[in-house]
């Protein structure tokens, strides 16, 4: 089962097409509990056996997994064809190994090869200490037996010992001859059997204290697998959920902890089973001694170790929105891992999904009464437990609950709405074991913020992002750290910005430093001055940045929400540099010929890119300056998107450094309009910057029309430093001598308003 156990470590796409691999035509429970056989049968075989013995062979190596439906799908998919149930398996290994293999090797030259090995060698120990499990309580279902066997021995023996005592009885009415002659065999047959008796309730009560201390033994391991499974790789997979939540990898499936869960659920309940049974011995044959007490607490905690398994696995596979907006439908999934194994679908539980607040949610935890408070009021709260067959699952799919109303506490100080944290409660009850035990259990969401409006999104989505980066395993709902390191934070933003963006290029350590500068108002371009430096939660998203208007978080938001919607390719082709003040790309451009350019985030502007380029100063022969438009938003490009604006501006010759610009972009224009029909000119909107317009029309597109800003700009000389622009004369100029395009905008849609009127209407008058 090597190759089982390293399949299971894979991550990412991998992961993802080994888990491909499996569905209703080869259910992946099968391979996990058949894992042994299966690679011990098919790894070894070079060639395919014949139909017969294929079906015949994969047939009674399923009848160990007892799992009535895999019996019925195979039989159903594979009876008329069985040799197809062989090839299915061996494709199966096959991809499995190669898998691992390049999993393999990627691992010897990654840093997360060594984690992988780490994380097959602890699946190994959870394997083998279940193996040890299934053996130990193997040993005691034979000595119960045996112990059993003997105590029915014992009270024949002892019913023997009644059945003398009453013929000696019996002999008082008979003559004294009679009685002397058949007394003393009767008395040494007493003697004999009272003897064995004294011996054999000894040996039972051993029988019983050795059970006993095995099943202490057992118990032991079982708390400590349990503890493993539970507080380690459970623990793990809700704060990879969590993680998942700021743009990490996916959590994974929960097959294989179900698989795990599912185990100690029937090993828990095996030994459960044989303590009631011990007790039910003791209770026939009271012997004097310990034993009673030594089961009472074996009872006690057999039943503490299932409560735990039970209440801890009932967990949220598919977490709420951590930013719910009111009035807005939103979806979750429960689901009991061991519901299932434990047969609660037989009587299927609802489920009640309850908003509390953060306080409500501590005081839940202390088992404090909590009256049945809620903080608002959600609509289809309410769900039946499903049970999957085919997968095994027991969950409850929430899919149109409603947040109808919120009810909100008093804030702390410079708290803001968009700073409370709520949860979702989702609670059930239900019984095992024909009424046994009755369990009642309780599960809490990752932390939500409520929002009324969409404007709320962003510093919610700050608060929920915080949260999840920093949260500590165990902590009191919903506490956080004030501060954190500069680098922790930079790890959180770069998971962040990657899924947003969808792009596995991340923030360079460049980017970083630019992000630092702006963050802690510095000017060092060392990575190294701001490891050690943290970050407060007032300084990412409570005070604005010095001479803004908006937070630090606000900014980084924009640019997340301007690149996703707009710039993802060019992002990806690695045509933005973004991160670069203008200072920077002054520095950058002024080496390079004229029109070359690049594009960069603003820094006055939420959610801002501008074009920066080198030319000549047209007020002074022979000196060179850089320009910078003034930014682009998502309202822009909403009209005309950044490749053709770049094509539209003739005088951007080259990409940064030298790349020409049609090579990075053309791919993206958007093709040439056709002519005028029906009398109808199409509208072309192009646009043009003063004092660069060189009018180069597309035959194949007609006339078209551009968006002029007029007046040219007027420089005036200046010292050749780079950190100084030339004043601006033009009223579309801003301070800093950028352009502003809102007012060509205006232009552009008034000239595009009279292209789209039939050109008699708009002639008419002329012709006549």
């Amino acid at each position: 089962m090597a190759v089982w156990i390293q399949a299971q470590q894979l991550q990412g796409d991998a992961l993802h097409q080994m888990q491909s691999l499996y569905g209703q035509h080869f259910p992946i429970e099968v391979r996990h509990y058949l894992s042994q056989w299966i690679e011990a049968s098919f790894l070894d075989t070079t060639k395919l056996v014949s139909p017969a013995c294929g079906g015949r062979s994969a047939r009674q190596g399923l009848t160990g997994l007892n799992t009535a439906y895999v019996l019925l799908v195979f039989q159903s998919t594979y009876d008329r064809c069985p040799l197809e149930l062989v090839r299915c398996i061996k494709h199966i290994l096959y991809t499995e190994q190669r898998l691992v293999r390049e999993a393999t090797n990627v691992s010897r030259i990654s840093p997360v090869g060594g984690m992988m090995d780490s994380m097959s060698q602890k699946y190994q120990q959870i394997n083998q200490a279940f193996e040890e499990l299934r053996l130990l309580t193997q040993d005691t279902e034979n000595d119960l037996r045996k112990l059993q066997h003997n105590q029915e021995y014992f009270i024949i023996q002892y019913q023997e010992s009644l059945r003398i005592q009453a013929q000696l009885t019996s002999l008082a009415t008979l003559p004294p001859a009679d009685r002397q002659l058949r007394e003393p065999a009767l008395l040494s047959k007493r003697a004999t059997v009272e003897a064995w008796l004294t011996r054999e309730a000894n040996t039972l009560q051993k029988y019983r204290l050795d059970l006993a201390e095995k099943h202490q033994k057992t118990l032991q391991l079982l708390r400590k697998q349990q503890t493993i499974i539970l507080d380690d790789e459970l623990i793990q997979w809700k704060r990879r959920q969590q993680l998942a939540g700021n743009g990490g990898p996916p959590e994974g499936g929960l097959d294989i902890l179900q698989s795990w869960c599912e185990k100690l659920a029937e090993t828990i309940w095996q030994n459960r089973q044989q303590i009631r049974r011990a007790e039910h011995l003791r209770q026939q044959l009271p012997i004097p001694g310990p034993i009673e007490e030594l089961l009472n607490e074996l009872n006690s905690t057999i039943t503490d170790i299932i409560s735990a398994l039970v209440t801890s696995t009932f967990i949220i596979e598919k977490q709420p929105p951590q930013v719910l907006k009111t009035q807005t439908k939103f979806a979750a999934t429960v689901r009991l891992l061991v519901g299932g194994k434990l047969n609660v679908h037989m009587n299927p539980p609802q489920v009640k999904a309850t908003i509390i607040s953060e306080q409500q949610a501590k005081a839940l935890l202390k088992n404090e009464n909590t009256r049945n408070d809620s903080s608002g009021e959600i609509l289809n709260n309410n769900c039946v437990m499903e049970y999957h067959q085919t997968t095994g699952t027991l969950s409850a799919h929430f899919r149109n609950m409603s947040l109808k109303r919120i009810k909100r506490s008093d804030r702390r100080g410079a708290e803001s709405v968009t700073e409370e944290k709520f949860t979702i409660l989702f609670e059930s009850q239900f019984s095992v074991g024909g009424n046994e035990l009755v369990f009642q259990v309780k599960t809490l969401s990752l932390p939500v913020v409520v929002i009324v409006h969409g404007s709320q999104d962003n510093n919610a989505t700050a608060t929920v992002l915080w949260d999840n980066a920093f949260a500590e395993p165990g902590r009191v709902p919903f506490l956080v750290p004030d501060k954190v390191l500069w680098p922790q934070l930079c790890d959180a933003i770069n998971m962040k910005y990657k899924a947003e963006v969808q792009s596995n290029r991340g923030l360079s350590e460049e980017n970083l430093v630019f992000l630092a500068q702006k963050a802690f108002s510095s000017s060092s371009n060392n990575p190294d001055d701001y490891r050690n430096m943290t970050m407060t939660w007032s300084q990412f998203n409570r005070e604005s940045l010095p001479g803004r208007n908006f937070t630090f978080w606000q900014w980084f938001d924009g640019v997340m929400e301007l690149t996703k919607k707009h710039l993802k390719p060019h992002w990806n082709d690695g045509a933005i540099l973004g991160f670069v003040n203008k200072q920077q790309a002054q520095d950058m451009l002024m080496s390079k010929p004229n029109g070359t350019f690049l594009l960069r985030f603003s820094d006055s502007e939420i959610g801002g890119i501008t074009i920066a380029w080198v030319a000549e100063n047209p007020n002074k022969a022979g000196e060179r300056m850089v320009w910078n438009l003034m930014p682009y938003t998502t309202k822009d490009f909403s009209i005309r998107s950044l490749a053709d604006r770049i094509s539209d501006l003739n005088h951007l010759l080259f990409l940064y450094p030298d790349r020409p610009k049609d090579e990075v972009f053309s791919k993206y224009y958007t093709p040439p309009l056709s002519k005028a029909v029906d009398g109808y000119v199409k509208p072309q909107i192009k646009q043009v910057v003063p004092e660069f317009t060189t009018a180069n029309p597309d035959p194949a597109s007609g006339n078209p029309t551009y968006m002029d800003h007029g007046a040219s700009p007027a420089p005036v000389n200046h010292p050749h430093t780079y950190g100084i622009y030339p004043p601006m004369s033009d009223s579309m100029l801003d301070a800093d001598g950028e352009f502003d395009l809102d007012d060509t905008m205006d232009v552009a849609r008034h000239v595009e308003e009279l292209l789209r009127r039939p050109v008699e209407s708009q002639w008419g008058g002329q012709q006549s």
